[in-house]
């Protein structure tokens, strides 16, 4: 930038005006005021250059470049496991982690809870001889959620740190450097850690702090940082064992894990709460259930077949434990004389599950349930599951004050009291009601040879809600065939949807029964959360698609 150019002098002779002294007298003051600018930078920037040459720690803490943006030379440091920290007293670790929170105690200390997994700890940056202030500085500002390398020594804690799970030991930071930068959150992950606002209360509702309680419709909007919470991430190690379980168990008693489809030719059930779709210019339906190909499997000599798929149902039910999409976990089995030994199977497999849960998960249920105060899950012994017949189920209901016909269906209240009668009488959250009316059961369900109003059908219920469904199938072509025609609303057994399973059976097919359960209700029930959509990942139901 060039200066500017010098007043125009006065003729020869004459004093120079007013104005031109004033102008001189600006221009001067401006040229002087940038001088003294241009001195301060100067010295700021050598001051700078001093500083940076006098950080001890320079090299060991910092923003790293994008991870594959540049040339790099991997270190082979090896990294460690936070749950095997123990391990590693008075050793060097380097570990992958993300911030919890950063707080500062000084310009010389900086405490840090560092999360990884489901287990957090408390990191110490202290100034001294190879830690530099400004690395301190550095640590006190990392934003919550960024992720971090960390190289530090493991030390004993000199008392029990309240504010991580690992209580006895923490890393005395040696390097610090941020892998990716978290933004400002639009939800804070300490949030969702907390339980949901009473259903009806909304987010006014406030937690024992004096802090609000975020709502689930919030969590849900931000869901990538909500599954981020320790408890989320534990409902979903539970699901996932749940799968494992069912698997394992049914594995070692000769099911065959099997794929059916989930496009359909036609709304195959009979119901009017499918989802159509456009199929290369046709309509084709998202499947309500594997019921019909699990039958046809058996009716081609697979003995014994299990799923774990999606399910679909149109079913406009805005509560707490219904989904548009849900996972299901199923089965089918042929069975020697009576239908019973297919609930004996179900009564085992599910003892087992939890059994399981309670063994190879118990970290992750205590956490959850601590979070809601849920008491344990009471179980019955291997073939004491109580098996309560309809009709008792409806007498004790009676007993209690409830006004319900001999064949009605139960209310989800009716259910909820009904558990709660048997967990009084029979000391189980786990049971099964056996024999329901024919009237409210599929048209393939077999009519129960002691009342034709009943059928051989049972529903399993964990704290008094039901989490599974399912009944001795009809095996006979022409019989199944008049109870679909017999069906409110009758089923066409020639119809696009149906002619090929009707037909399936008369080639031969052995008496069998099944069951499908649904995962999310058995997480659910099992953990005692409120709504089913928290042991959704992403869930649907009839106002959510997204994300």
């Amino acid at each position: 930038m060039t200066d500017p150019a010098p007043a125009a002098a006065p003729p020869a002779g004459e004093a120079p005006s007013k104005n031109a002294l004033k102008k001189a007298q600006k221009e001067k003051e401006k040229a002087e005021k940038k001088a003294a600018a241009k001195a301060r930078e100067l010295e700021l920037r050598q001051k700078q250059q001093a500083a940076a040459s006098e950080d001890t720690s320079k090299d060991s803490y910092g923003e790293l470049p994008l991870t594959g943006s540049k040339e790099f030379k991997p270190t082979n440091a090896a990294r460690i496991d936070l749950e095997d920290i123990k391990k590693q007293e008075d050793k060097e670790i380097t570990f992958r982690c993300w911030v919890e929170n950063a707080r500062p105690q000084g310009a010389k200390l900086a405490f840090l809870v560092l999360r990884q997994g489901l287990s957090t700890v408390q990191a110490v940056v202290a100034a001294g001889e190879t830690i530099s202030k400004q690395m301190v500085k550095f640590a006190q500002n990392l934003s919550t959620e960024s992720t971090l390398v960390v190289t530090g020594t493991v030390k004993r804690a000199p008392e029990p740190v309240k504010g991580a799970t690992i209580k006895d030991f923490e890393v005395h930071i040696t390097k610090l450097f941020v892998e990716a930068k978290a933004d400002v959150l639009p939800l804070q992950v300490d949030d969702a850690e907390r339980p949901l606002p009473v259903e009806g209360a909304g987010e006014e509702e406030k937690a024992s702090d004096g802090r609000p309680l975020v709502g689930l419709n919030t969590r849900l909007n931000n869901r990538t940082l909500d599954l981020r919470a320790k408890i989320n991430h534990a409902i979903f190690v539970i699901k996932g064992g749940v799968c494992a379980l069912f698997q394992e168990f049914l594995g070692q008693k000769g099911f065959t894990l099997v794929q059916t489809p989930k496009i359909l030719g036609a709304a195959s059930e009979g119901g009017a709460n499918v989802f159509e779709l456009n199929y290369f210019g046709k309509p084709a339906y998202l499947a309500q259930s594997p019921q019909f190909y699990k039958q046809m499997l058996i009716c081609s000599r697979f003995q014994k077949v299990m799923e774990i798929g999606p399910v679909f149902r149109a079913e406009n039910s805005n509560t707490a434990r219904h989904l548009t999409e849900f996972t299901g976990l199923d089965l089918e089995m042929e069975f020697s004389e009576h239908y019973h030994e297919v609930m004996r199977v179900l009564e085992d497999l599910m003892l087992f599950i939890f059994r399981e849960l309670n063994a190879r998960y118990k970290k992750e249920t205590d956490l959850v349930r601590s979070v809601y105060n849920v008491e344990d899950f009471k179980l019955p012994s291997s073939g004491n599951v109580p098996r309560i017949p309809f009709t008792e189920g409806i007498a004790m209901l009676r007993a209690a004050g409830e006004q319900l016909g001999d064949y009605d269906d139960l209310t989800t209240p009716q259910e909820k009291l009904l558990g709660k009668l048997v967990l009084e009488k029979y000391g189980s959250d786990f049971y099964v009601l056996d024999q329901f009316p024919l009237a409210i059961r599929p048209a393939y369900t077999m009519p129960s040879p002691h009342d034709p109003k009943l059928s051989n059908s049972y529903d399993m219920f964990m704290r008094g809600q039901e989490i599974c469904s399912g009944a001795q199938r009809i095996h006979d072509a022409e019989l199944l065939a008049e109870m679909m025609r017999k069906h409110d609303p009758p089923i066409d057994p020639n119809g696009a949807g149906t002619k090929d399973y009707v037909d399936s059976f008369r080639y031969g097919a052995p008496p069998h029964g099944g069951a499908g359960f649904g995962l999310e209700r058995v997480v659910q029930f099992w953990l005692g959360l409120p709504n089913i959509r928290m042991c959704s990942l992403f869930p649907r139901d009839p106002q959510r698609v997204v994300p």
